[in-house]
């Protein structure tokens, strides 16, 4: 895991600095945006062709929320999750968002089986 993450601050290094190259940046099947930092709250991404799928992420924004009957503010945050309906079907692409949900609200999730 240490070395996939040592490789992943490299690569990004690079594509940050225009210093990657073309064949470091090809090949994935899913992509990740995020406009947050420009104060976009929601937004519809458009898959990158041929890969399946991306998920669009906006910023994390104080709301109000109910929460056990009472009203709170809670730090809230809008993901997009947009995929090929020809690779995969509605419901097996909702339970992923889902389970991106569990992860974010809950991140110690990722080292828990999930059957």
């Amino acid at each position: 895991m240490q070395a996939i993450g040592a490789e992943f601050r490299e690569l990004t290094k690079k594509a940050r600095s225009g210093k990657a190259a073309p064949d470091e940046l090809s090949g994935s099947t899913f992509s990740i945006s995020s406009l947050g930092t420009f104060r976009v709250d929601a937004f519809t991404p458009v898959i990158n062709l041929p890969e399946a799928a991306i998920l669009g992420v906006g910023r994390i924004k104080e709301k109000p929320v109910v929460k056990d009957g009472e009203i709170v503010i809670r730090k809230m945050m809008t993901l997009s999750l947009v995929f090929d309906h020809r690779l995969t079907d509605g419901a097996p692409a909702a339970r992923f968002l889902d389970y991106i949900c569990d992860l974010v609200e809950d991140p110690a999730m990722l080292f828990i089986a999930r059957r």
